[in-house]
C-alpha cells in the first residue's frame, strides 16, 4: 500500500521546497506533499475514495450528459434539494433518490442552478482548459514601514483546512500566528476533526470574538491593522455584511498581506460560488484526468484542493511579505488545482497517467501512511482572547 501515491503530491513538494527557500526554515524542509496531502486521511483512517469522497460528504452522480460531484457536507445542504429539483416528491436523505433524479438532468442546467442557490456542486467536464494563475492581485499593496528581518505576525479568519494549513506553515517558519473565530460559528473542525484541527492549530493563539457586537468588530479592525498577514476564506459578501473592506484596508495599511482563498474565483460571480475540495478538485478536472487514466469516475486524494491551496497560500503570502509591498491577493482553490494539473502534464503526462491509473486500482484501500506529529500547544477556544483586547485597549 505504501508504493501507492497520492497524484499531484509532487506539485506539492515543489511548492514546498519553495517555501522552505523563501523561509530558509528547516521544518518546512523536512515536509513533504505526500504527508500534507494525506494527513488528514490518514489520522481519520479513511480508504482511497471511488465515487464517494474520502471523508464521505460529496458523490459523484451520472446526468444525461456528465457526471457532477455533489457536496452534501452541511447540515443544511439536503434542504436545498427539492428547490435544485424544482419538486417536493422525494426522499431527500434518500441517495437513491438522489441519483435518480439527477440522472434526468443535465449537468450544466444544475450546477449553475446548484451554485445561485450556494450548493458545493461541480461537473466532471467543468474544467478550465488553460487555467489562470491561481493567485490574482486584487488590491496593489503599500511599501512597508516594518523589518521583514523579524517574523510576521499573522491573522487568520479561515477555517476548516485550507487557510489554518497556510497560516499552521507560517507558525511551522517562525511567524506569530493569531486565530479568530467568531464566538457563534467557531471553526467546525473543532467538532469533527479533532486530532487534525490539533495538528493545524498547535501554537497558535486562539481569539474569540462576537461579530454581531460593535466593540469586537472594533477590536478585530485593530487586530488586522497591527498584522503583517491576513487569511480569510469568506465569500466577498460576507465581509461586506461585517463591515469589513479588505480592499479599503490594505490600501491604508503599509505592507499587509491580505490573502482570500475562494472555491472558484477571486472576483466576479464565480467568487461567491459555493466549493469544498472534493469538488473543487472535480471542477478543475481532476476527475476527467483519472476517467481519461483508468476509464473510471472517481475523486482523487482527500478533498485535494484545500493541502494545494494551503500551501500555494502560505508561499503566495511570504513572498508578498518579504516583497515589502504586500497587497490582497485572491488564491481560488479550483484554479490551484487546474494549474498543478497542468505542470503534472507539462513536466510528465506518463507519470501522471500512471498514478492517477494507480489511484483508481487502490479504491477501498486504506490511504497511504504518514507520520507527524504535534510539536506545540493547542490552546482552548478563546484562551487569548483577554490577553489581546488588553493589548489593543493599551494601544
Amino acid at each position: 500500500m505504501s508504493e501507492v501515491e497520492i497524484p499531484l503530491s509532487r506539485c506539492a513538494d515543489r511548492l514546498i521546497r519553495q517555501l522552505a527557500d523563501a523561509t530558509g526554515s528547516s521544518t518546512i524542509r523536512a515536509l513533504d506533499g505526500r504527508t500534507l496531502l494525506g494527513e488528514r486521511a490518514m489520522l481519520a483512517r479513511l480508504r482511497i475514495p471511488s465515487r464517494i469522497s474520502a471523508g464521505g460528504g460529496c458523490r459523484l452522480f451520472d446526468t444525461l450528459d456528465d457526471s457532477i460531484a455533489l457536496n452534501l457536507s452541511r447540515h443544511d445542504d439536503r434542504e436545498l434539494l427539492p428547490a435544485l429539483f424544482e419538486s417536493d416528491w422525494f426522499d431527500i436523505e434518500d441517495d437513491t433518490a438522489i441519483g435518480e433524479r439527477i440522472a434526468r438532468s443535465h449537468a450544466s442546467a444544475l450546477v449553475q442552478r446548484g451554485r445561485m442557490m450556494g450548493l458545493a456542486i461541480a461537473a466532471e467536464r467543468d474544467c478550465l482548459l488553460t487555467p489562470p494563475n491561481p493567485s490574482v492581485e486584487l488590491t496593489p499593496g503599500l511599501p512597508s514601514r516594518s523589518d521583514t528581518r523579524r517574523a510576521p505576525r499573522v491573522i487568520d479568519l479561515s477555517a476548516l483546512w485550507a487557510g489554518p494549513l497556510a497560516s499552521h506553515l507560517l507558525w511551522l517558519a517562525g511567524a506569530e500566528v493569531i486565530k479568530v473565530e467568531s464566538r457563534s460559528r467557531p471553526d467546525a473542525m473543532r467538532d469533527g476533526d479533532r486530532e487534525f484541527h490539533t495538528l493545524l492549530n498547535q501554537g497558535k493563539a486562539s481569539v474569540v470574538l462576537d461579530f454581531s457586537d460593535a466593540n469586537d468588530l472594533n477590536a478585530l479592525r485593530s487586530l488586522i491593522a497591527s498584522a503583517d498577514i491576513v487569511f480569510e476564506a469568506a465569500r466577498p459578501r460576507a465581509l461586506a455584511q461585517l463591515g469589513i473592506d479588505a480592499a479599503q484596508i490594505v490600501r491604508n495599511t503599509p505592507g499587509l498581506v491580505w490573502i482570500s482563498m475562494t472555491a472558484h474565483g477571486a472576483q466576479g460571480e464565480s467568487a461567491n460560488w459555493v466549493g469544498f475540495g472534493d469538488d473543487c478538485g472535480v471542477a478543475a478536472g481532476l476527475t476527467a484526468q483519472l476517467r481519461t487514466a483508468s476509464g473510471r469516475a472517481g475523486f482523487v486524494g482527500d478533498a485535494i484542493a484545500d493541502p494545494l491551496t494551503g500551501i500555494h497560500s502560505a508561499l503566495t503570502a511570504w513572498n508578498a511579505w518579504s516583497s515589502r509591498y504586500g497587497g490582497r491577493i485572491g488564491v481560488a482553490m479550483t484554479q490551484v488545482v487546474a494549474h498543478s494539473l497542468l505542470q503534472a502534464r507539462t513536466e510528465d503526462a506518463e507519470v501522471l497517467h500512471r498514478s492517477l491509473a494507480g489511484w483508481s486500482a487502490a479504491a477501498g484501500k486504506p490511504f497511504p501512511v504518514v507520520t507527524r506529529r504535534n510539536a506545540g500547544p493547542m490552546p482552548a477556544l478563546g484562551e487569548h482572547t483577554r490577553e489581546y483586547l488588553a493589548r489593543i485597549a493599551a494601544c
